[in-house]
Order: C-alpha cells, then structure tokens, then sequence
C-alpha cells in the first residue's frame, strides 16, 4: 500500500455522499474513484472530491487498484457488486443490510472469509459515544448481570418496495445493538402491522437471550425522529441501569438503591460526539486504521449477515405465529417451536 489509502467509492447517492465526506476528512485516505450509475451525477460528485468517475465497478477496479472499496448502492444491487469486489481480492466496506437474502449475504461472508479479505460493514451505531459508554458499563460489570432490555426507534418511512423493509434495512441497527450490549438472542416471538398501507412498518418483538435476559423491541416508520426520544435503548441488570436516547444525545447510568444517575451528555462544541452522522466519521476513522495496520475489521461482515438472520427469524415468527428459535437444529426442539438455522 501507499502512504495513503486508496478508497473506491461506489454510490452517488445521498448515503455516497456522507461515505465521501467521511473518507475526505481523513489524512492517511484519499478517494481515488467515485462509480455511479448516472454520468452526470456521478462526474459531479467526483469533481466535488477531485476524483475520477467510473460508470462501470469491473473498468474501475482494473484501472485504479484500490486498497478499498465502499459500497453505497441499494440493497437489492449489493449483492453482485459486493461479490465482484471480494472475488477481486480487494477490501470492502459495505452498506447495512449486506442484502435482502440471507443466502446472499451468507455466502458473501463465506467468500470473504475464505480468501481471508478484509470485509466490514456499516453498523456505525456501535461507534455512537453513548453506546460505547453502555458497552464498557456492561463489560466491566457496572449494572450486574443484564436481566431485561428494551429498544424503541422510529422514523418516517415505507415499506412499499419491501413489505419488511423496516425491519431488514432500518432495525438492523437495534437488533445489532442489543446483541453487541446484550449477547446473542436465542428465540424471538414477533408481531407487526400494515394497517397504514406501507408495508409491514411497525413492529414489536419479544426477544430471549441465550443467557437467561429477555427484551423487548419496538420498531416504527409510522412515528417521526423529531418526536421526543425517538429511539430509546434501557438496559436493567441486577445492580443498575443504562439508559441511552436518540443514539448519540444523551446516557446515563444509575446504581441500584441510588436516587442519582451519572448523566453524559455532548457540550455545547462537541459537534462529534453529539451528532449520528460522526458515527459514521469514527467508524471509517478506526477501519482505516485497522486496514493500514493489517489488523480484522472494527465491525466484520458477519455482523451484517447476523442481523439479516435475527431479521429473518422475526418475520418467520410473524408470519407462523410462533416463537422462532436461533441457531439450533430442527430435531432439537418439539414440534410446536418453528426454528431458523442461521
């Protein structure tokens, strides 16, 4: 590699842009092509970064070489492109959900794992200073052992080209999150709602986890992120609670038998920590990082595939009226218990 890493953009879009952003304010990065569907879109947003634009990813990567490739497209378009990026050997980041499949994103991981390729995806939450705050809480045993966990997150939006494209594309997030603070789910018990005619975009969940913890998960487009708290994440173990809002605004943590609660909240010039899209920032930051100093992903591509999967096992309890049970194999469980084999 150069001094600088070479970052591929593919995505003119919106969520392009903000992956533009995020890369150009790195030193030890350049972006060295920006790929697009339309040329004058694409030629637009490559002269804005002073890159050069491709049409076409196969012509791009035969010709620039990078030492990464961010993917921005669509869902229902990663799959082969992911794919043609690993089978080229080169890094990838991606774009949550990896897909709209299972089985695609299954095998992308597969294929990534197999060449050994430096493969990630955008759970940017992660990166989120309250949620970092919450995951070394719960590491060093602050709050005791995790007996429950709620999440509730909504946002104005339809399911009209998916009817479970609120809970593939958008909660993704939360059931990555509770997994990344609460350890991995065993079963889960689902119900959700189209009575608006857009899909099935509310839904709530009953989740159990594998170490005894059960949550509960609310999911919504039919509510707006200007609402007060429009995501929530509570955490309750035997000797405290952790208590995040809107991701990034706020966090504090209360002691069981205490009236007080340390509270953290952003200062009025921390532009960084208060704000969602610098999540995004610090994730690109540590995986370039990461990727300079030869060293796994901060987030690997598998994460992505587990969300699609917990995903899947929602819908499947939806759609059967079963609680669903993660992982396990069919001849394991009686017959009155749907299982999805991840």
């Amino acid at each position: 590699m150069s001094d600088k890493i070479r970052i591929a953009l593919v995505g003119a879009g919106q969520w392009g842009l903000q992956h533009a952003k995020a890369f150009a304010g790195l030193e030890q990065a350049e972006l060295c092509a920006i790929v697009g569907r339309t040329e004058q879109r694409t030629k637009a947003r490559a002269e804005a970064f002073h890159a050069p634009y491709y049409l076409d990813v196969a012509d791009m990567l035969d010709k620039e070489r990078p030492d990464l490739v961010s993917l921005c497209v669509p869902p229902g378009e990663c799959f082969e492109l992911a794919l043609r990026v690993i089978e080229a050997n080169v890094p990838l980041l991606t774009e949550k959900p990896l897909t709209m499949r299972v089985e695609e994103a299954r095998r992308l991981v597969q294929e990534a794992e197999r060449r050994r390729l430096f493969f990630s995806v955008n759970m940017m939450h992660r990166f989120a200073k309250p949620v970092q705050m919450a995951h070394k809480a719960v590491m060093d045993k602050k709050i005791g052992q995790i007996v429950f966990a709620t999440w509730r997150m909504g946002q104005q939006g339809s399911c009209l080209h998916h009817p479970y494209g609120n809970m593939l594309e958008t909660q993704c997030h939360g059931l990555d999150l509770m997994e990344h603070l609460c350890g991995e789910m065993e079963s889960v018990v689902a119900e959700m709602t189209d009575m608006t005619a857009k899909g099935f975009t509310t839904l709530a969940l009953s989740v159990r986890f594998k170490s005894g913890a059960i949550g509960s998960f609310v999911g919504t487009y039919d509510a707006p992120d200007n609402y007060h708290a429009s995501q929530r994440m509570e955490i309750v173990g035997t000797t405290g609670r952790i208590v995040i809002e809107d991701l990034a605004r706020s966090y504090s943590q209360q002691r069981i038998g205490h009236e007080t609660a340390s509270v953290w909240q952003a200062g009025l010039v921390n532009d960084e920590d208060r704000s969602v899209l610098h999540s995004l920032n610090k994730h690109v930051r540590e995986l370039v990082r990461c990727l300079a100093a030869g060293e796994p992903p901060p987030i690997p591509g598998s994460a992505g595939l587990r969300a699609l999967e917990l995903g899947y096992a929602a819908i499947e309890s939806f759609e059967t009226g079963r609680r669903v049970y993660i992982g396990q194999e069919a001849g394991r469980v009686d017959d009155n218990r749907t299982v999805y084999s991840s």
